[in-house]
């Protein structure tokens, strides 16, 4: 048997969270998704309210990640620590709020998501999280893991696949908001994609007004993110997980506006 995941790109402000609310239900739909994880970090644009995650959550999601933005929203804090479902990474230190990693039930077992964030030009007040991964790994009997990298350079984001290769079901990578052609199967059968993209406006600069990014490049006063208006549009990734061994059968990116 397979269990499928879809894992969906940033939510980016106002047009992100109306795409998911109108849409997530029907996308699930048509690719088959048994389970969808979210990045929600960028749903205010830069970090998140926990109105905002509920919202993801009510239009479908199962599951919710964040990133380098988690602390950006003071009510956050014991939000994350009431939810069972929304992670932050888990190579904070462990006096911050909330948890790093979740397992869920399914017809098949147990399905455990983990959320790791990267240290190359990001927070670097966090634990080494191939470090923390392994720790997190050491004991885990799931056959179904699943692992969102939060993280800057492709080069960090392909070493955590294949340091993981064989012992997760898939990595897939989050934060740079443009996705990338390079969905694929590891040798050892990690399925894997560098950056699944946004969720967003599509005329935009990774989900902001073009003209307010286009002006930080020409030395504009700097100001708070405006989220683009307009259509939107959700990029992601649909794992097909073999539910006896864990191994990924199929990684495939998608894109739907």
């Amino acid at each position: 048997m397979t269990y499928r995941v879809l894992a969906v790109g940033d939510v980016v402000g106002a047009t992100g969270l109306d795409y998911i609310e109108k849409n997530l239900a029907r996308i699930k739909k048509e690719v088959g998704a048994d389970f969808i994880v979210v990045n929600g970090e960028n749903a205010n644009v830069v970090g998140a309210t926990p109105r905002q995650l509920d919202t993801i959550l009510a239009a479908g999601a199962d599951a919710i990640t964040l990133g380098n933005h988690t602390w950006t929203r003071w009510e956050l804090q014991p939000y994350l620590d009431e939810s069972a479902v929304v992670l932050r990474p888990a190579n904070y230190a462990p006096q911050c709020p909330g948890r790093g990693a979740a397992a869920f039930r399914t017809p098949f077992g147990k399905l455990v998501v983990i959320n790791l964030m990267g240290r190359f030009t990001l927070d670097t007040n966090t634990d080494n999280p191939f470090l923390v991964a392994d720790a997190l790994l050491e004991h885990e009997e799931a056959r179904m893991i699943v692992v969102d990298f939060h993280a800057e350079a492709t080069s960090e984001k392909l070493a955590m696949a294949y340091f993981l290769d064989g012992r997760v079901s898939a990595v897939w990578g989050t934060h740079t908001h443009v996705q990338t052609s390079d969905a694929r199967i590891f040798p050892r059968g990690t399925g894997y994609i560098t950056d699944l993209g946004m969720t967003g406006a599509m005329e935009s600069v990774l989900g902001i007004k073009s003209e307010q990014s286009v002006g930080k490049f020409l030395g504009d006063v700097p100001r708070r993110y405006d989220c683009a208006p307009g259509p939107g549009k959700l990029e992601g990734a649909l794992f097909e997980i073999d539910t006896e061994t864990g191994a990924c059968l199929r990684a495939e990116a998608v894109r739907y506006t």
